[in-house]
């Protein structure tokens, strides 16, 4: 491998290790742009600096004192254009977000064909075969590496047989959960009082077995246990 071609593998080799590490923070944390997502955009980004960084290897006449020209502008008309197209994939159906990976590799995809199009091949082909073993070793990677899990539970008493906060404390962390915070709702109308908390744990199964317990719950009048993020 030639020198400038090592440079520039590990100019993009350290980009995915950097926004790989940033995501694998994200993604412990149960948000929904996680370890894929920060490390085909820090991947994304850095393939496009290498486009000015290198311009004498893909564009000789830039180094000429005659002429004066600046083609990365199409580049970021390019990425700007596509920011609107992977907007397009992104959705959010209740408490969950979904497409945020399949927007980064649109986005990396249109700066893997921006290199295509000047002829920087070498960046190219390095661009290309992280993209794939980001976007496919790290789903393995990434279902096994331990996360917190978020969901946003709502339950519903009768006023008179509503339970204190420490004993509804207390039947959530008995079930592996802990509480990220709560808030409180009454409604005279149609006489009820409601908790609203966001719980997380590191448990998927904790779901099943909290819900379970509230459903036999009889002081219960209904509940909702939302899973967040996606």
């Amino acid at each position: 491998m030639e020198p400038q071609t090592r440079l520039i593998f590990e100019h993009l080799l350290t980009a995915l290790g950097a926004g790989a590490l940033i995501g694998f923070e994200r993604s412990y944390h149960g948000r929904p742009a996680g370890f894929r997502t920060h490390a085909l955009v820090c991947v994304a980004s850095s393939a496009l600096m290498l486009v000015t960084l290198y311009q004498e290897r893909w564009f000789p006449a830039a180094v000429s004192e005659s002429l004066s020209i600046d083609p990365t502008r199409m580049a970021q008309g390019i990425m700007t254009g596509i920011g609107f197209l992977g907007a397009g994939v992104i959705f959010k159906g209740g408490l969950t977000v979904r497409g945020l990976t399949t927007a980064a590799s649109i986005w990396i995809t249109a700066a893997i064909g921006i290199l295509a199009g000047i002829g920087f091949y070498s960046a190219l082909i390095i661009t290309t075969l992280l993209t794939v073993g980001t976007l496919s070793a790290f789903r393995w990677f990434e279902a096994k590496m331990p996360v917190e899990l978020y969901a946003q539970l709502e339950v519903r008493f009768s006023p008179e047989a509503a339970i204190r906060e420490p004993e509804f404390r207390r039947l959530i962390t008995d079930h592996g959960f802990s509480v990220a915070r709560i808030n409180y709702r009454y409604d005279a109308e149609e006489r009820f009082f409601q908790y609203g908390t966001v719980i997380r744990t590191r448990d998927a199964a904790n779901a099943g077995r909290l819900s379970e317990a509230l459903r036999s719950t009889s002081t219960v009048r209904a509940f909702e246990l939302s899973p967040m993020g996606g």
